[in-house]
């Protein structure tokens, strides 16, 4: 049985006066208060989320263009970026080796598939351009040296080809996944990209065009989305 414990006022009277326990079983309205102030917070946070993934969707949706869309599109009309590397087989590459010659500048890995696919292409109309004054350039990135060697020697390539060791050359022509070429005039200018797998029909079209030197017809740019690695 509860104790109660006894006050004695100063005119003499007791007054009883509730024990702890009693107390404590009765809920304290400050408690009430602070409840309703962590609820009053989680609703804040629960609709600023809301709200941000909300934006985050629209943003989404109004920017559908695929990562393919966005490699290298930053370098039409504008001067191509130097290369300079160390050559596959020994030596290296300067601008000095390419100035005044058109010149198709291929950014390739050998764990791209669409790499492989577009290879025995590039080699063949490499030599067939060639003969035209075309220059064409291999630019291998974020790859094993050893696995890269085995890839030129399976698909015969004798165009230069070259490590990016750095990666400063990708990030020069703002490459963001391959296969991506890059089609540059005798002035240094870049007139053409293409992203993704290249069909033979456009390839040669646009090599045509570079090498009569006239102002490209059509689009500038191209891309194929199911034929395209992003970067690792």
């Amino acid at each position: 049985m509860p104790t109660e414990d006894i006050d004695i006022r100063q005119d003499g009277a007791a007054e009883e006066r509730p024990d702890s326990a009693a107390s404590a079983a009765q809920p304290a309205t400050g408690g009430r208060r602070r409840i309703g102030a962590s609820r009053i917070a989680a609703i804040v946070l629960a609709v600023v989320g809301i709200g941000a993934l909300t934006a985050l969707l629209a943003f989404g949706l109004a920017n559908r263009s695929p990562v393919t869309g966005r490699s290298g599109a930053t370098r039409i009309d504008k001067p191509a970026p130097a290369i300079n590397m160390p050559l596959y087989g020994g030596g290296a590459l300067s601008p000095a080796d390419y100035a005044d010659t058109p010149v198709v500048v291929n950014f390739w890995a050998s764990w791209c598939g669409p790499c492989r696919q577009e290879a025995p292409i590039f080699e063949r109309l490499s030599r067939e351009y060639g003969e035209r004054g075309v220059q064409f350039i291999g630019v291998n990135i974020q790859d094993a040296e050893a696995d890269a060697e085995a890839y030129l020697r399976e698909y015969d390539i004798t165009y230069p080809n070259g490590r990016d060791d750095s990666g400063s050359i990708s990030i020069d022509y703002g490459v963001i996944g391959i296969p991506v070429t890059f089609f540059i005039g005798r002035d240094g200018i870049v007139q053409r990209r293409w992203a993704g797998v290249m069909r033979e029909t456009q390839l040669r079209q646009w090599i045509d065009e570079l090498v009569l030197g006239t102002a490209p017809t059509g689009d500038t740019q191209g891309e194929n989305p199911e034929g395209y690695e992003p970067l690792r």
